[in-house]
């Protein structure tokens, strides 16, 4: 089964569904994209961050020598991290991804964040990096800290977009976008940049339905990407005695009645915002699973009933960034 697309604002179109790769090991990463593109996926998000991209870049060229795909039916999405928000440093993040990717060019290329870091090498730095699930190959600290909080380059997040806008003046990439932003923010970058973002990622499952945002970017003509779409269930911070939003009696309920999985609901209810889904999965089961999601439809009560289950609860809500000039979580927001 293929997915689903949905239309950007510059005639590109974005699969529905796409494979995550954050959190997935080294070893099993590559399985799980040749496994996914050879289920039909063509959208598979990436970021620097994830330390994983050689591996995903290797997936894809088996899949293209061997004829199962060719590179323009690919959809290829990588981020820049906060730590090349500088814009002399753009090209330098962008370039490892797309070396790593052993591509040409990206598809869409969004800013993690708003947030940039001081860019310190890790012989040069006497803290420890965070641990987010990944394992780290680079000689760069991700997280860089001190007893005050995030060693922030207060880089304005304006000059890091005018310098990623480059990169589509180049053919580089084909389209830019964002990632944790507020709302504030986006109306900046889309009075002051030349190019507007085509694609806002943010955290969205049935507990963050992101309402207003939704509205706000597709108002916008923003296309909205949702990470993490069943919770983060295995992210390295999750407490113990957290129930899963998988287990929800709502969810549950709805799918037995339908003769689907709880995460099918789930992803089939983003879908029906016109919301695209990156679901990581390594298991060949769940990755087929999480593409099956177009032969049914969900009524307008069990959509309402998926809404309010809304507590604004975030798995990855950046505490570790609070204090940030660009905090985009930050109550009563200013710059």
């Amino acid at each position: 089964m293929t997915s689903q697309k949905l239309d950007l604002y510059n005639g590109q179109k974005m699969d529905l569904i796409g494979l995550g790769t954050w959190k997935s090991n080294p070893g099993e990463v590559q399985a799980a994209v040749e496994t996914a593109i050879d289920c039909g996926y063509r959208h598979i998000d990436c970021a620097w961050l994830y330390q994983n991209e050689d591996e995903i870049g290797d997936a894809i060229q088996v899949k293209i020598n061997q004829g199962v795909v060719k590179r323009e039916e690919l959809f290829i999405v990588s981020k820049l991290w906060h730590i090349f928000h500088d814009p002399k440093d753009v090209r330098t993040g962008f370039s490892e991804s797309l070396k790593a990717l052993k591509l040409d060019y990206i598809d869409l290329y969004h800013m993690h964040s708003p947030m940039g870091y001081q860019k310190i090498s890790q012989n040069d730095y006497a803290g420890s990096d965070r641990s987010i699930g990944v394992e780290m190959k680079t000689d760069q600290v991700m997280f860089p800290t001190d007893e005050n909080g995030p060693l922030c380059s207060n880089v304005d997040y304006m000059d890091t977009w005018k310098e990623m806008e480059k990169l589509v003046d180049e053919g580089l990439v084909k389209s830019i976008g964002i990632s944790n932003f507020n709302q504030y923010q986006i109306d900046r970058v889309c009075k002051e940049g030349k190019i507007k973002p085509a694609a806002h990622q943010i955290e969205l499952h049935p507990y963050l339905t992101q309402i207003d945002m939704v509205e706000f970017c597709q108002k916008k003509g923003i296309a909205v990407t949702a990470y993490s779409p069943f919770g983060s269930p295995d992210r390295p911070w999750k407490p113990e005695d957290e129930k899963p939003i998988y287990s929800n009696p709502v969810i549950k309920n709805i799918a037995t009645k339908l003769g689907k999985s709880p995460f099918q609901v789930i992803l089939r209810y983003l879908n029906q915002r016109n919301i695209s889904a990156v679901p990581k999965s390594a298991t060949a089961k769940n990755i087929q699973s999480n593409i099956q999601v177009f032969d049914f439809k969900l009524s307008a009560d069990e959509m309402n009933s998926i809404s309010a289950l809304n507590k604004e609860w975030r798995a990855v809500n950046f505490e570790w960034d609070r204090g940030h000039q660009f905090f985009p979580f930050a109550e009563n927001y200013k710059e």
